[in-house]
């Protein structure tokens, strides 16, 4: 139990422009007094949560000779004479300080108990536990590090408004400890998902994120002007057909990790700047790539071993059909009403509440999947065996006509992960180009634009070849149990 005792400046009843020229008639001061309130550094700094760790054992009311030197923001001050107790807080968590003016001398502990909080401050000082049990450093010397002019979030009742969090993400982060530890967590499973990729041969690629003609997903892209070759540009929206022309050079198990971008609206799971890792390996299928998804899933969540996934993904996970998954739901089966009208026909007699209007035979099919199935998804699923509309890249299903080997992988009602058998053939990729032309000619803006050069590639011989696009920010929402991907999100899209 820490010696609490909070200090009479609470600030949430002066007017702001009041606090902020306290504040700099406070930095005024400490420059009048020779002290350099913003220092270019502050060498030898340990992690609070070392310090912690090297004396997690230590015994209350005992001394050590131990010194550290730790560094961070002023978070509390409790006042008790010719003695104080600050709070200090990093990125790994929090520790107490015990100042006394016999110690620092009477001018020094007037400035350090003069800081406000939200100062940046460094210290060095000897550990010890208190009577009550609570680790402390015994301040023996400090730095202003930097001068804090604004004051912080409120420190009782956090930053509540949703708005500021997702635009002022900082104050998020000085306000909310569990929101640090999630973007914390979100780099574990990003090192998680590398470390995996890399332990299994895969090489790691860079491919452009500005291209002349995007491709490899069903989206519409965002445009821009390049001057110097005055030409529109692209941003990309998937990585894909660039991957793949790698293997087509011989770099057989090949991933990127990176930005992608689609001109679509906000949603709960739409950012139209998102993080995707996508994979290619030669001689393997979808089946083989099911398998590989699980393993890495499984793998990245181990990298949350403190704070466990919120869902089960260890393997196997359900696999279904698409056909059958559709038909549980909703009674329809989409492979007996395979033309425009018969499926509509289908949807208003079973009384769905979907749009029609103006919606190809493939966009109908993908909004009974994602409106109808999806949300009841909720552990881990395989759905399989797409249309070939649906699927302009994938191949052929080998034992079901008008199929493709496509699965998409759904947690928590989240669609995480889409991967096909790879279509290798250019004849039918250049047939497969055409259909998406005819497609976007009936006013599908977001059919696939034709790609004379990945044809080309592919009539130089690609091998057979499973590929996996996984969405990193929909596994941090799912693995954390998080609502909306802009929590997910430093700095999320916003109106």
């Amino acid at each position: 139990m820490t010696e609490r005792r909070e200090a009479p400046d609470a600030p949430a009843a002066r007017p702001l422009d009041d606090l902020i020229a306290t504040r700099r008639e406070k930095l005024e001061r400490l420059r009048a007094e020779g002290v350099e309130p913003f220092p270019h550094a502050f060498a030898g700094v340990e992690p609070i949560a070392a310090v912690r760790a090297a004396h997690a054992d230590l015994a209350a009311g005992e001394e050590t000779e131990a010194r550290h030197r730790v560094a961070g923001r002023l978070i509390a001050r409790r006042d008790a004479g010719g003695a104080a107790f600050l709070d200090l807080a990093d990125r790994s968590g929090r520790i107490q300080l015990h100042a006394r003016a016999d110690l620092l001398g009477d001018e020094r502990f007037a400035r350090l108990v003069g800081l406000d909080l939200g100062d940046l401050v460094g210290v060095d000082g000897a550990a010890f536990c208190t009577r009550r049990g609570e680790l402390s450093l015994r301040v023996e010397d400090f730095a202003v590090l930097a001068k804090s002019l604004r004051p912080p979030p409120d420190k009782h009742h956090g930053l509540a408004d949703v708005e500021t969090r997702y635009r002022q993400r900082e104050l998020d982060l000085i306000a909310n400890e569990d929101v640090r530890a999630l973007f914390v967590d979100r780099a574990r499973l990003v090192s998680g998902v590398r470390a995996y990729l890399d332990g299994e041969g895969f090489v790691e690629v860079e491919t452009p994120v500005l291209q002349p003609l995007y491709g490899g997903a069903l989206s519409r892209p965002f445009r821009t002007h390049h001057h110097a070759l005055d030409r529109d540009l692209f941003l990309r929206i998937a990585t894909e057909l660039y991957l793949k022309r790698l293997l087509v050079g011989g770099l057989e198990r090949v991933y990127e990790l990176g930005k992608d971008f689609r001109n679509e609206g906000l949603s709960p799971k739409h950012n139209p700047e998102f993080t995707m890792v996508e994979w290619y390996e030669a001689y393997s299928d979808y089946s083989d790539q099911a398998a590989r998804l699980e393993e890495l899933v499984a793998a990245a969540a181990e990298r949350l071993l403190e704070r466990p996934p919120r869902v089960t993904v260890t393997p196997p996970w359900r696999r279904v059909t698409l056909r059958e998954a559709i038909a549980e739901r909703t009674g329809i089966d989409v492979l007996e009403h395979r033309d425009r009208g018969a499926l509509v026909a289908a949807i208003e007699g079973a009384g769905l509440d979907l749009a029609v209007s103006e919606r190809t035979w493939p966009q109908l099919v993908d909004d009974l999947l994602t409106k109808m199935v999806e949300p009841t998804l909720q552990e881990p699923t395989f759905v399989l065996d797409y249309p070939v509309e649906l699927s302009p890249f994938a191949k052929a299903h080998r034992s079901q006509r008008g199929l493709v080997e496509r699965w998409e992988a759904f947690v928590g009602g989240v669609e995480i992960a889409n991967a096909f058998t790879e279509l290798n053939d250019p004849d039918e990729q250049r047939r497969r180009f055409e259909a998406q032309r005819a497609e976007a000619g009936a006013g599908d803006e977001e059919a696939q634009p034709y790609d004379e050069a990945f044809v080309r590639a592919l009539e130089h011989g690609m091998p057979p070849t499973g590929g996996v696009g996984l969405g990193i920010d929909r596994l941090v929402m799912v693995l954390t149990g998080r609502r909306s991907i802009r929590e997910v999100l430093l700095f999320p899209a916003m109106r």
